[in-house]
C-alpha cells in the first residue's frame, strides 16, 4: 500500500505504482464512444496516464486541460486521462471544454486497472475512487516515470511527466 492525503488526512491505496523499468500492466478501459482501449491498441507510441478520481473535481478537470494543450505537441505521444466517471460525463466535459488532444477512458466496468496499478482509494471518502498519478510509458510499453500526487487535492507535475517523453 501506498499513502496520499485528502486534506491532509492520510489516504491508502490497494498497492503500489509499477516501477520505473518495468513492462505496464496491460489494461483494457472504455472510452467516450464505449469502444475499449487496451494497452496493446497504444503499441509503439508514448503513453501518459493522467489518472484521477472523479473529471467533475476543481484538479482533475484543471489536470486533462493542461495535459490537453502540453500534448498537442508531443509527437507519437498518447494521453489518456482514466477515472471510474462514465463515458457520458467525460465526453460531456470535453466537448464544453473543446478537449481533442487526450483520450479519456473509463475504469467503471471492473477494477483491474486500478488494481494492476495499485491506485484505487482503499479507505476515506473516496474509497472505491482512483488517486491521482501520472505513469509514463515509452513506445515499447515500458514505465519511464510514475507520480502518486501526496495531496489528492494538488496537480500532479506535469513538467517532470512530459520531460520523460
Amino acid at each position: 500500500m501506498a499513502t496520499t492525503a485528502l486534506r491532509g488526512t492520510p489516504v491508502q491505496t490497494s498497492g503500489d505504482l509499477p516501477k520505473v523499468g518495468s513492462t505496464a500492466p496491460g489494461f483494457e478501459l472504455v472510452k467516450q464512444d464505449l469502444a475499449s482501449v487496451k494497452l496493446s491498441d497504444l503499441a509503439g507510441k508514448k503513453v501518459v496516464l493522467n489518472i484521477f478520481p472523479s473529471i467533475d473535481t476543481p484538479t482533475c478537470a484543471a489536470s486533462v486541460r493542461k495535459f490537453n494543450e502540453k500534448a498537442a505537441s508531443k509527437a507519437n505521444t498518447v494521453v489518456l486521462c482514466v477515472s471510474k466517471d462514465l463515458p457520458f460525463a467525460s465526453k460531456r466535459f470535453c466537448g464544453a471544454e473543446g478537449i481533442e488532444n487526450v483520450v479519456t477512458a473509463s475504469g467503471f466496468r471492473d477494477t483491474a486497472f486500478e488494481q494492476a496499478y495499485g491506485i484505487q482509494i482503499a479507505d476515506s471518502a473516496l474509497k472505491g475512487l482512483m488517486a491521482r498519478s501520472v505513469v509514463v510509458l515509452d513506445e515499447s510499453g515500458k514505465v519511464v516515470h510514475t507520480q502518486l500526487v501526496s495531496e489528492i487535492a494538488d496537480e500532479p507535475d506535469y513538467d517532470a511527466a512530459l520531460a520523460k517523453l
